[in-house]
């Protein structure tokens, strides 16, 4: 720092000649700064026109798309005759897939409610608020700590043979594990990892899982949600 920049706290023997400002900054408290607001636009008309703009651009290529394409559409439904496999809607397979292994109530109940629940209650508690790293502190209690719940979890799936599941939570892992051994300043992608902290480490996995039964349960389960390949004829 240079001279300019420095100042030395202290008591006056005049405060209006001298006067000094001391300002206390708590985690919950930040210093005022003040500075150029910089360039600013009105959310109409520049938004809201180039949204419309977007808008109509997405329906007429809808249009155009299907005009040279059907939707796949099966035949008319027959309360008759159930198709097997009967799926749900993409966004609804990765439960069924779930179903696959665990009981209804685990599958069905148990875990959206506590997703669900997460979701209410992570925002009103500061979880993660500094953005720490995933290693930062105490690295091999943090490292035992992961070991416990990684062959918990580990452990839990293998019980309900739950392969879709733990393949994506071995690969996480594996990763978390790397990243623990890189060393730092190396510049690599294995570095940017060990920079991450735990929230995008959950949130990683929570994606990588979902993505990965929804792809097993739409390509990968045909009659009776057996396994079959996608090229097979037994498909659905």
């Amino acid at each position: 720092m240079t001279d300019k920049n420095k100042y030395e706290a202290g008591i006056g023997s005049d405060a209006r000649q001298t006067p000094q400002r001391v300002v206390f900054v708590t985690r919950k408290t930040s210093a005022k700064v003040q500075g150029d607001v910089g360039p600013q636009r009105m959310a109409y008309p520049h938004l809201l026109v180039r949204e419309a703009i977007v808008f109509q651009v997405l329906v007429a290529a809808l249009v155009v798309v299907a005009m040279f394409w059907d939707a796949p559409l099966e035949q008319i439904a027959n309360p008759l005759l159930t198709p097997n496999p009967a799926k749900a809607p993409w966004y609804f397979l990765g439960l069924q897939e779930l179903l696959h292994y665990f009981p209804p109530l685990v599958a069905g109940i148990i875990i959206p409610t506590l997703v669900i629940i997460a979701l209410v209650v992570i925002p009103y508690f500061n979880v993660n608020v500094d953005g720490e790293q995933l290693w930062a502190g105490n690295r091999k209690n943090r490292l035992s700590v992961f070991l416990l719940v990684f062959i918990a979890v580990v452990l839990f799936l293998g019980a309900f043979r739950a392969w879709t599941v733990m393949v994506p939570t071995l690969i996480t892992c594996l990763l978390i594990l790397r990243s623990y051994f890189v060393g730092r300043g190396t510049h690599s992608w294995a570095d940017r990892l060990h920079n991450r902290h735990i929230s995008w480490w959950v949130m990683s996995w929570f994606i990588f899982v979902a993505v990965s039964l929804t792809i097993v349960g739409t390509f990968f389960r045909g009659p009776g949600w057996s396994w079959v390949w996608p090229w097979g004829s037994h498909a659905g």
